[in-house]
């Protein structure tokens, strides 16, 4: 089993940056595929990044391509990290972040493909 624990959000002005880190627990963190979802107060959670546990495919959503870069640590000797560094941010991007796990080596984009969440860090954009 998986429990993901979220870490790096903030209060950031437009135009800066934020690294945001998920931590996982268990000894197979490769062959799980790993995501990132949002939720801005009011709307539906919605998928930001994922990424594979095998060959490291990457999909991100089309608003935030460019901009934000996903990423993941395997190493034997590694926390079993995964990252999301924001750049360019913008008000738009202000949500609770999410990290989430599913324990395949394929990754999807509908929060429902995802069995294991962590419980969220706040991203705040001021304009």
């Amino acid at each position: 089993q998986v429990q993901p624990v979220e870490s790096g959000g903030g209060l950031v002005q437009a135009g800066g940056s934020l690294r945001l880190s998920c931590t996982t627990s268990g000894r197979t963190f490769s062959s799980y595929a790993m995501a990132w979802f949002r939720q801005a107060p009011g709307k539906e959670r919605e998928f930001v990044a994922a990424i594979s546990g095998s060959d490291g495919r990457i999909y991100y959503l089309p608003s935030v391509k460019g901009r934000f870069t996903i990423s993941r640590d395997n190493r034997d000797n590694a926390k079993n990290t995964m990252y999301l560094q924001m750049n360019n941010l913008k008000p738009e991007d202000t949500a609770i972040y999410f990290c989430a796990a599913r324990p395949s080596t394929l990754a999807f984009l509908t929060p429902q493909q995802y069995d294991y969440w962590g419980q969220g860090t706040q991203v705040t954009v001021s304009s």
